[in-house]
């Protein structure tokens, strides 16, 4: 028998495998004291259980199944692992190190194997960050597993119905081909007059209600499924009696001699509207839009559903549903439809210019609402569609581009490999400053540039992200825990389709860099980020970030008309471009040097990580001798208006 195993009960034990395992203090004390038996032990005590935390009575992932997502049909066998995944799966937790030399079978064709011998070339530069963890810089073998990545993600995207939309988007005038058709499954809806009215009534119902307040909580009287029940039966008393002092006919037609079950279809409507609201508008409802989530959320489960007589949820209305029941999607082909949606600005133009192009926008506008509408989609419906994707573009232009204006701003002042001087040069040490990584200027120039442009791709797809993250939290098949997370208890739930989208972006981004500098870790599920709403809300808050330092840069030479503050600027920072150098370098190193965490592990590189390091420098900018020259630009905080 090998050493280091424990020898059964039917086989007579040698004198040195009695001595090595007996319970003794030297053994206690020594190098193998896992294996070491106690005298009065039974079989049972010595085997394994599952944590406090466990879900209990897990059930095993389906036969042909991915062992890893569990909701995706098994393609590959590895015979290292002994397991079933997907394409993407198998892709993103095979990159790197020993697994990526994994032996593998395809389970859909011929059993072939396909053996990875190729050792991974050590990254070049690279250094140990500061919580003795290394920092990669990915070479040409990470470009290998990239393409594989976004080969696999393309399959499994397919299977999945997961679109990746095209970051390329049309001109005006231009041939529009499927683009608006991909774009326009997750574009909600904007909503009508009367919609609005009814959202006004959702939100105050909500802002009274203590939901999470009597759910999310340990230790009550009554289980938790009627706690649940009775919390949204009251939500639903409440919005009728408001719907009802609104309206007063249409509240006798929806609720004389009804309960609740009967409205089903009343209540769907109003929580869908709020749900497409936000997703519209992220800077709205931040204080009931979680609630509205958590409400629906346990309203899906079984158990629920039956004692509540009715289920809350509905799918979003999108453009393209809209369009589809209609069987109008032509129009999303139209190559009018780029001029109908398309965006005018006003930044250094004429007013003749801008007219122009408001008087072509409204012509297209009416041109295709004319020749699209039918029997049961009305004119206003088809302009309500345009007016929908026109309120995405006006979202990419808040939140996506200001990053790539920092990215502009990177490449402007910053060159890639050296700098001209010390303060040009975005080096960071751990330690210095307040930062957890060391990084030369070339590599901290790298991890910049490809974290705005992460930032940017998740940006691009939100509206996709919003719909998948709201598909796993409203998933009645995947269950959450209430855990303490070191930050109050907080429903932690896997998130399988928000979390391949990402890795999906996170692929594209590495991609368009080439290379990749430190970890490509993903949070979702644990106590980092515990839900898919969680992520969701880290992403939401980006612009606020990048937009007041966009602005503060564009307002500089502004501020430097005037002769007193531009002696101000001349004495301090010697030009205008001197202060704007230094106001980028500032944010470009502490902005990314992995502080921010609540404890030094869960500082670092990571995807989420680096988010956490932006907000931590935001908390700190009032300390910035360059503070005064926001104030003169017109901040307001990072949480204000622009």
């Amino acid at each position: 028998m090998p050493p280091g195993n424990t020898a059964s009960h039917d086989e007579p034990k040698t004198n040195g495998e009695s001595s090595a395992h007996t319970f003794s203090l030297e053994n206690i004390l020594g190098g193998d004291h896992e294996n070491i038996e106690h005298p009065t032990a039974s079989k049972e005590a010595l085997t394994p259980s599952g944590g406090w935390d466990e879900e209990a009575g897990q059930e095993s992932v389906a036969q042909g199944f991915c062992v890893e997502c569990e909701d995706q049909p098994a393609q590959v066998f590895c015979e290292t692992c002994s397991d079933n995944f997907c394409e993407v799966c198998f892709a993103a937790q095979h990159r790197k190190g020993t697994r990526k030399r994994h032996a593998t079978r395809t389970l859909s064709g011929p059993h072939e194997k396909k053996a990875k011998t190729e050792e991974a070339k050590p990254a070049a530069g690279a250094d140990k960050a500061a919580n003795g963890d290394e920092m990669h810089v990915d070479g040409d073998d990470a470009e290998d597993s990239d393409e594989e990545l976004e080969r696999a993600a393309a399959e499994g995207a397919a299977s999945a119905k997961i679109d990746v939309v095209l970051s390329s988007q049309p001109a005006p005038g231009s041939a529009v081909g499927e683009w608006f058709v991909e774009r326009s499954k997750f574009i909600p809806v904007r909503l009508t007059l009367q919609e609005r009215k009814y959202l006004r009534l959702l939100e105050a119902a909500l802002n009274v209600s203590e939901y999470t307040d009597k759910i999310d909580t340990i230790g009550f009287g009554l289980s938790k499924a009627k706690r649940i029940v009775h919390q949204i039966r009251e939500l639903c008393a409440i919005l009728s009696g408001l719907v009802l002092s609104a309206d007063y006919k249409q509240g006798q037609e929806l609720f004389q001699d009804r309960d609740f079950a009967s409205n089903e279809q009343f209540y769907q409507d109003i929580f869908e509207l709020g749900r497409r609201h936000k997703i519209m508008n992220p800077d709205k409802m931040r204080s009931t839009y979680g609630k509205l989530i958590y409400i629906l959320q346990d309203s899906q489960t079984p158990e629920v559903k039956d004692l509540l007589g009715f289920t809350c949820v509905k799918p979003i209305k999108t453009v393209y549903s809209v369009l589809e029941a209609h069987d109008a999607l032509d129009l999303l082909r139209d190559d009018l439809v780029s001029i109908a949606t398309k965006e005018i600005y006003s930044e250094g133009r004429s007013r003749r210019e801008i007219q122009k192009d408001i008087k072509s926008k409204e012509r297209a506008i009416e041109t295709l609402a004319s020749k699209y509408a039918r029997s049961g989609l009305s004119e206003e419906s088809v302009r309500q569609c345009l007016y929908s994707i026109g309120d995405n573009h006006a979202f990419l232009r808040a939140n996506r581009d200001p990053c790539e204006r920092m990215i502009a701003h990177l490449k402007q002042h910053f060159h890639p490999t050296q700098p001209q001087d010390s303060k040009r040069s975005l080096a960071i040490k751990n330690g210095k400053g307040g930062a957890r990584l060391t990084h030369d200027h070339s590599k901290q120039y790298a991890y910049v540039l490809q974290s705005l442009t992460l930032w940017r791709e998740i940006l691009h797809d939100m509206f996709h992200l919003w719909t998948l993250a709201e598909g796993d939290l409203l998933n009645e098949n995947v269950p959450y825990r209430l855990r303490d997370t070191g930050q109050g208890l907080n429903r932690v739930q896997a998130a399988p389709k928000t979390s391949r989208m990402m890795h999906a972006i996170l692929n594209r981004a590495q991609r368009s860099i080439g290379s990749w500098v430190g970890s490509s870790v993903i949070h979702m599920g644990d106590h980092n980020v515990p839900n898919a709403l969680m992520f969701i809300d880290k992403y939401s808050q980006v612009y606020r970030i990048l937009l007041p330092i966009c602005n503060t840069l564009e307002q500089i030479p502004r501020i430097a008309e005037n002769p007193a503050l531009r002696s101000y600027i001349e004495d301090e920072w010697g030009s205008t471009d001197g202060l704007a150098r230094e106001i980028l370098a500032d944010f470009f190193r502490h902005g990314f040097d992995g502080s921010g965490a609540g404890n030094y592990f869960d500082a670092g590189s990571c995807i989420d990580g680096r988010l956490t390091s932006a907000w931590n420098w935001c908390s700190t900018l009032e300390k910035k001798r360059f503070f005064p020259i926001f104030l003169l630009a017109g901040f307001i905080g990072f949480d204000g208006e622009w």
